[in-house]
């Protein structure tokens, strides 16, 4: 990850916060070259010591790989967007805002009982706000067992964990305010939020 020092994030509360509310990840690993899928990835733990699982289809051509002991990288994405050179009160460079958690980690292949847990969490997760929520004790159980064995999860242990969040840190009040006001008019409302909640200004 490309981190200059201005727009780090270090609070274990931020980077467990920020894996909660984006857990839509890329998993990435080495097998005969460089894979990648998109999974969801939960965290169980706490800020300062967590784990994360997730689980992929047989089918995917990252299965044939997967071990105890195997280093990949997850990356969480948050809101991003251009900002253009126009927005600003002085003609500056235009750039892309971010946000972004990267979590290289070992894998431990999960037990069916593991997987069933980890797959009840999921559902769980996000059906709560649903109308009429569906969770896994409420799909035939004939429906489950055909489809287990055709997934593997895996636990995710943290072995290096760094954030960014590049947010104009280092611009006046002024341009920012114009930035977030052309993100509005976009509808780039969540990275707008993120750039008022960065510069103290998100009330």
């Amino acid at each position: 990850m490309f981190r200059q020092k201005k727009y780090l994030k270090q609070d274990p509360q931020y980077i467990f916060d920020f894996i909660q509310q984006h857990p839509f990840a890329t998993f990435v690993l080495n097998g005969e070259d460089l894979l990648a899928t998109h999974i969801p990835v939960l965290l169980k733990g706490t800020p300062e010591k967590f784990l994360l699982y997730g689980h992929i289809a047989e089918a995917n051509e990252q299965y044939k790989f997967l071990k105890d002991g195997l280093e990949a990288l997850l990356i969480f994405h948050g809101a991003q967007g251009y900002v253009s050179s126009s927005w600003y009160k002085d003609i500056d460079i235009s750039t892309w805002d971010y946000s972004a958690v990267h979590v290289n980690v070992k894998l431990k292949l999960q037990t069916t009982e593991e997987l069933e847990e980890s797959l009840e969490n999921l559902i769980k997760r996000f059906e709560n706000d649903k109308h009429d929520p569906i969770y896994y004790k409420d799909l035939p159980r004939e429906m489950i067992e055909d489809h287990l064995p055709l997934i593997t999860g895996f636990w995710c242990e943290p072995v290096k964990v760094q954030a960014i969040a590049k947010l104009h840190q280092g611009f006046d009040k002024e341009d920012v305010k114009s930035v977030c006001t052309h993100l509005e008019k976009r509808q780039d409302i969540a990275l707008s939020k993120n750039l008022k909640k960065e510069h103290g200004t998100d009330h």
